[in-house]
């Protein structure tokens, strides 16, 4: 993988990186990390995706890693030697689109795929919905990494890269012989429950066990962190209180709630499902940092392909940033590995599958992905 780093953030050198990555011998593909700061639009970068010779993906995230340095503004091209097949996802908060016969429809034959990168749309309200048909049709066979791109704003606008310019509201497979190994940790531990999810909607839990959900969460984190919830301090207190939703055999799912909604409802990223039974979580600086160390550990020995292996991908959430500020530089040292690059995005959650688990969008989750070389 030939990586090029740009730390101003332009669209002048993100052309002229694309430039020069494209010109490389042996690249077929490039992915670009993109830091939101950077103010692309699409009336900015659409022509530029548009002349690239090669397939080109990737997103925009509220920040990126290069080797041991976060960038809040800037831009990762990364060049491929395996030639991606792209294929993008509409209208992915559509309650009417089925995933599933699109994906039977448009992908019919995935060849020798090895891994497939999967980059949405982080405020699109149907994530999980694609995910399981991505589940459905190819099971695990193929490794998955990537995670949601967007704005720490909130605000929901184009945040994919493409060939066809800068898109929201999808998305993105990408389909690639390259070798892989991964590995998913989070490090969240339980304070209370569990509670039955009695209402939901898509991202939105309105009661647990029958009470507005905002009502019983309230309780519970004011008691164990001793703060009180106001008008405008919901996302300080919880982003240390992510919610875990249970599954047999594997570690919880976290989901991250982001604000209050209508009547005491609580509005999270990702789909919590209706009857389903959730946690409230916590964590600290030593329960995260060594979740990073394990995810690395599990996507190395996950990789077992006789190909050397070469750039370590870090899909990691930003709330986990958040949450740990100056101490994040620990979670970078856990992952990075001498002799190796190190890329990644600090994501609006995350997705993958933990060796031969579940495939999963999570939230506060730390993904290591070991590429082949």
């Amino acid at each position: 993988m030939f990586i090029k780093v740009d730390s101003t953030g332009t669209v002048e050198n993100l052309k002229k990186s694309i430039k020069e990555v494209v010109g490389t011998e042996g690249i077929n593909g490039i992915m670009i990390l993109a830091c939101d700061e950077n103010g692309f639009t699409p009336k900015d970068v659409d022509g530029v995706l548009k002349d690239c010779r090669v397939p080109v993906f990737g997103g925009i995230f509220p920040a990126i890693i290069h080797g041991k340095t976060k960038f809040e503004k800037g831009t990762i091209v990364a060049g491929l030697n395996s030639e991606p097949t792209l294929h993008i996802i509409p209208q992915l908060s559509d309650m009417s689109v089925e995933y599933e016969d699109i994906i039977d429809e448009e992908i019919a034959n995935i060849g020798i795929t090895k891994t497939i990168f999967v980059l949405v749309d982080g405020f699109a309200k149907r994530i999980s919905a694609l995910i399981d048909s991505l589940f459905n049709v190819f099971g695990l066979e193929i490794n998955y990494i990537g995670g949601g791109a967007g704005s720490l704003s909130f605000e929901q606008k184009p945040c994919l890269f493409t060939n066809e310019g800068l898109i929201m509201d999808s998305g993105l497979l990408i389909m690639l012989e390259m070798e892989s190994g991964v590995g998913v940790s989070h490090g969240w531990n339980d304070v209370r429950g569990p509670f039955r999810v009695t209402e939901s909607d898509r991202n939105v839990i309105k009661t647990l066990d029958w009470r507005p959900a905002f009502e019983v969460y309230r309780e519970i984190v004011e008691e164990h962190s001793g703060k009180t919830f106001t008008d405008d301090n919901f996302f300080d207190i919880a982003k240390a209180y992510p919610f875990g939703i249970s599954k047999l055999g594997t570690e919880k799912i976290v989901r991250d709630p982001l604000m209050t909604g209508d009547n005491d409802s609580l509005v999270c990223v990702g789909e919590v499902p209706e009857g389903s039974y959730v946690h409230i979580l916590n964590g600290d600086l030593h329960s995260l940092v060594q979740a990073a160390a394990r995810a690395l550990a599990l996507g190395k020995d996950a990789y077992n392909s006789t190909s050397a292996p070469g750039t370590t991908l870090f899909i990691d959430c930003i709330s986990r940033v958040l949450f740990l500020q100056d101490e994040f530089s620990q979670e970078i040292d856990a992952v990075y590995q001498e002799n190796f690059p190190l890329i990644g995005a600090l994501t609006i959650g995350e997705i993958a599958n933990s060796g031969k688990d579940y495939l999963e969008f999570y939230n506060k989750t730390a993904v290591v992905g070991i590429l082949e070389e």
